[in-house]
Formats: structure tokens, sequence, C-alpha cells
């Protein structure tokens, strides 16, 4: 318990830093997000509308400490402004609607690669010098080594443009409403099957060779030659002594990855013009939305600080070396 309490606490403070670093760097930058919304309007307002922007976008006189506790404040409220690029529209309300469709994209990629990756990774180390060993891991490593958006590209050419399998971009068809229905749940599905895949192809090989690696080196401890000799059964050799001690890095990296997944696939919902959260974040740059850049910034910061708390968590009950240590 004491070890979790330190581990929270370490991630409370780097929140805090993050919210502290949040506030002061827009404000180091030239210009402000009033006066590139004011801009916009290309004369259409008066210069007393942008005294009424600035204290939108809480940009006072008031003294530089004044104005830190009083975003810490909106903050803890979930307030994060209001957005340039969509104005008048809040920056929670605009990552929300892309945060769905990234969690859905991503998460569902990290997962399904970091499932079947983990899974190649143990066969290949078990059956050393097989097939799988000899085939996938230099296989999985040479589409690794090409970057997502060409894969992308190659994909949506190849099987959107050319064989017309799966749609061109988009999260789902225009005629289609939005609903918890049968139609819905398949063209969003159809849509999702290029991006998703991109990502697996060109992740799978990190998850592959990691994992085969370790297992390859736990393979040889004390631990595993002595279940070995008790005459266990090879499948639980394998999973319980091998593949859980072997899974550790993975599952750190795991965690890492999850967290990440709120950043988007930047270039791949570029390609695939999917509304996630890398597609939002290249909008707020283009628009010079410091809101919102800010926004997307703390949502990715708080889901990697929440991943590696979790990984902590699944740390101490796969490994008990970590309980003995704190306990």
């Amino acid at each position: 318990m004491r070890y979790l309490l330190k581990r929270l606490g370490f991630y409370l403070l780097a929140a805090w830093a993050a919210v502290t670093l949040n506030f002061f760097l827009p404000r180091l930058m030239p210009g402000d997000p009033a006066t590139a919304l004011f801009a916009r309007f290309r004369g259409m307002l008066g210069p007393e509308a942008l005294d009424s922007l600035r204290e939108t976008f809480g940009l006072t006189d008031a003294p530089l400490i004044v104005q830190y506790f009083t975003y810490l404040g909106h903050v803890l409220q979930g307030d994060l402004g209001m957005s340039v690029a969509y104005f008048p529209a809040p920056v929670t309300e605009v990552i929300g609607s892309g945060l769905v469709w990234t969690i859905f994209l991503a998460g569902t990629a990290v997962v399904i690669s970091f499932t079947i990756g983990t899974l190649l990774g143990v066969a290949a180390a078990w059956w050393r010098f097989g097939r799988i060993d000899t085939l996938m891991p230099p296989t999985a490593a040479l589409l690794g080594a090409f970057p997502y958006f060409w894969l992308a590209m190659v994909a949506l050419y190849v099987f959107g443009f050319k064989l017309g399998w799966f749609p061109l971009g988009h999260a789902y068809s225009q005629y289609v409403t939005p609903g918890f229905n049968f139609t819905f749940i398949a063209d969003v599905a159809r849509h999702a099957v290029l991006p998703v895949g991109t990502v697996v192809i060109a992740t799978l090989g990190g998850w592959l060779l990691t994992m085969r690696n370790t297992m390859v080196a736990v393979l040889g401890r004390d631990y595993v030659n002595l279940a070995r000799a008790k005459g266990l059964s090879p499948r639980k050799v394998a999973l319980r002594y091998a593949a859980r001690n072997a899974l550790l890095p993975s599952v750190t990296g795991f965690g890492m990855a999850l967290g990440f997944v709120l950043g988007g696939a930047l270039l791949t919902e570029i390609v695939f013009s999917y509304p996630g959260q890398g597609y939002l974040l290249v909008q707020a740059v283009r628009s010079q939305d410091y809101p919102l850049m800010q926004g997307i910034f703390l949502v990715i910061t708080f889901a990697v600080l929440g991943a590696n708390f979790l990984v902590d968590l699944v740390s101490l009950w796969l490994d008990p070396r970590v309980r003995d240590a704190v306990s």
C-alpha cells in the first residue's frame, strides 16, 4: 500500500508539473488566441471586441500568479477554455468528439498488435529455429521498418482506390445514421479495417521481437529448468513459468503505448481523414488554437500517467519480487 501511495504521489506531482507547463508555455509565445481569432474576422469586429475575447480566453491584466490559480481552478472543474478553430465550442466538447474515435482506432490497433505479437513471440521462443521463429521475426521487422503513413497510403491506394474493397476515408459513411445499431457498427468497422490494419502491421514486429528475445533469456533460468525437472507439462512451463516472467517488459511498453493512444496515430488519421485526436491537433496547429493544443496536451499527459499507474498495479500482480520489496 505504501508503494502505491508513493507512486500515486509521484504521478500527481507529474500531473501538476504538466498543468503548470501548460499554463506558462503559451504565455511565453508571441501573440495570443484572442488576437488570432480577432484577425480571422478581417475587420468585422471593433477594437473593443478584442478585450472581450481576451477575457473569454482567460488572458486578463491580472498578475500572472492570479491567472495561474484561476487556470488551476478551471482545470480542476474540467473547464479547458474555448476553442479558436471551433469557436464558440468549448475545448472539452471538441476533444470529446475526437477522443472516442481515437480510443476506438488506436486502442483497437494497440490491443490487437500487442496480443498477436506477444503470442507469436512466445511461440517463436518456445519452438526456436522452427518455422515461426525462422519466418515471423524477420518478416515483422521488415514491415515495421516502413513508416505508418507509407503503409497507410499503399493500403489506401490498393485496397481502397484500386480494388474498392474498403472506403477511402472518414469514420463512417455520410448516408449512415449514427446510433447503436448493426448497420452503423458494421459501417464503422469497415472504415476502420485499413487504418487499424496499417498500425497493427507497423507495430507487430516490436512486440514480437521484444517478447521473443526476453523469453529466450528466461528459458535458460534455473526456475524454468527446475519446473521441467519436476515433470510439469510443457504448456504449464511455457505459460506460467516462462511467459509470465518474460511478459514484464512488454507490459511496461504496453502501458506506455496505451497512454499515447490518446495522442492518436497522427499520420494515419490524416491519411484516412479519421476524426481523432491527431487530426484535431493538426487543425489546432494550423489555426493557432492554443487552448485546444493545451487541452490535447493535458489529455495525452494524463493518459500516459494513468496508464503507467495501471502498469505499476499489474507489475505488483505479475512479479512477486515487487510485492516482496514493498511489503
